[in-house]
């Protein structure tokens, strides 16, 4: 079980070298234009700043930008780090939404990737811009302005069947969540799928989950203080992501979500309607609004998160491994980056 941060302040590169120093392997910088600092900046910050952190998005989002322009950015920072780098593509549900806008649909997340993919190999590939499809690559790659030699693994976001499944088809890797994402076991059939629809061989490929962590303490319960304000802000990312998707999608909400659902959607509705979008996500895996507390009840926080004891902890990842998952990453409240990362890694990854 491979272990990552999650990051994206471009004032605080030191934690991604304070997590490398503690072990951890992998860091993911967010790209969400509207809440946090420009990806790209805090990657090429983080690659001149570590030597062994493996670096990439988590995840970079299409509708924010050309794929040759992702493509170019992502190669550049494999300069700075060759061999250290991936890219996570996903379809950008929080960095749409605080747009006022929707997250790319499935067909043309999959035209993006393609495009992305022959790119980052060096090929030539047809690329459609302005209505006209005319063939582009990378011209004069051998100047040094990026690294096409090193490998850049991609890492395709995917929460939904059809998305899992691109992931088999076009990736190297998934990026799902639990339990968003549906038992690993149902995302890795989702992914099987894709790949031989493209006859491919999945021998390389890994399983990642943005999974909400919980530590205790000897004898600590579920509803103290200090357990709302560790994960309340992931458990409320989780439900906000959820009131986009249904709302526009219909059916019903998953289980997990039901005992706080009804109440939740009324105090959303009481929001004002020209700002709701950004209010709903405003607070994002950063900080739990303190309007929002009363949502995040023990029942609630079991349902969201990976929560117990170090060895208790320890055995559900070794569970998780068994059924074909290979990382883990989580997202710390800002306030409480380094407590968490040192903690985890003092008393769980010491004991994988």
């Amino acid at each position: 079980m491979k272990f990552g941060i999650t990051t994206s302040k471009i004032d605080e590169i030191g934690l991604i070298t304070h997590a490398e120093n503690l072990g951890y392997d992998f860091c993911w910088v967010t790209d969400s234009p509207m809440l946090r600092s420009n990806p790209w900046a805090v990657l090429a910050l983080a690659a001149q700043a570590t030597r062994r952190i493996r670096l990439g998005t988590g995840v970079a989002v299409p509708g924010l930008r050309l794929a040759p322009v992702a493509a170019n950015g992502i190669a550049t920072i494999n300069r700075l780090a060759p061999g250290r780098v991936f890219m996570g593509l996903g379809t950008g549900n929080t960095a749409m939404r605080t747009l006022g806008g929707r997250p790319a649909r499935v067909a043309e997340f999959a035209e993006y990737i393609r495009v992305v993919r022959a790119l980052l190999r060096g090929e030539e590939v047809e690329y459609e811009l302005d209505g006209e499809r005319q063939p582009i690559r990378f011209q004069n790659p051998d100047l040094g302005y990026l690294d096409l030699e090193a490998e850049i693994p991609l890492h395709i976001g995917g929460f939904g069947p059809r998305a899992q499944a691109l992931a088999g088809e076009l990736g190297d890797g998934l990026i799902t969540g639990i339990p968003r994402g549906g038992t690993i076991p149902e995302a890795l059939a989702n992914v099987r799928r894709g790949a031989a629809r493209a006859g491919r061989d999945l021998a390389d490929f890994q399983v990642t989950a943005l999974v909400n962590l919980l530590l205790l303490q000897p004898g600590e319960t579920l509803e103290t203080e200090r357990i709302v304000a560790a994960c309340g802000s992931a458990v409320m990312a989780n439900v906000h992501f959820l009131v986009d998707r249904i709302r526009e999608n219909g059916g019903e909400p998953p289980d997990y979500v039901k005992p706080i659902w009804h109440d939740y959607l009324a105090f959303h509705a009481a929001r004002d309607a020209r700002t709701r979008h950004q209010a709903l996500h405003q607070s994002h895996y950063t900080y739990l609004d303190p309007e929002e507390t009363r949502f995040v009840t023990p029942e609630i926080i079991r349902a969201f998160c990976l929560a117990g004891q170090p060895e208790e902890i320890v055995e559900r990842l070794s569970d998780l491994e068994a059924q074909g998952l290979d990382a883990i990453n989580f997202i710390a409240p800002l306030d409480r980056q380094y407590r968490m990362i040192e903690d985890l890694a003092e008393r769980v990854i010491a004991r994988v």
